[in-house]
């Protein structure tokens, strides 16, 4: 008898986690949800090469700005 009660009480959570998840795309988010998709390659390459470039400029300022306060310093 306990495992019919454990079986009602699954299929009730499972009922309920459902009827979640079926909420989801009419709440707040969904809008966000149905515009989402995977990238395909040209348009994850591109955002890769921008991210490949900002981290680069990013490095360089650092370096520059590295070299400014280990050399500069020595000129006043």
């Amino acid at each position: 008898m306990s495992d019919e009660g454990a079986e009602d009480r699954s299929m009730e959570f499972q009922d309920n986690l459902e009827s979640k998840i079926k909420g989801i795309g009419r709440g707040k988010y969904g809008r966000i949800l149905q515009m989402a998709h995977t990238p395909d390659k040209e348009e994850y390459l591109r955002t890769a090469k921008i991210s490949a470039i900002g981290i680069v400029l990013l490095g360089a300022l650092g370096f520059f700005i590295m070299w400014l306060m280990t050399y500069l310093p020595d000129y006043f």
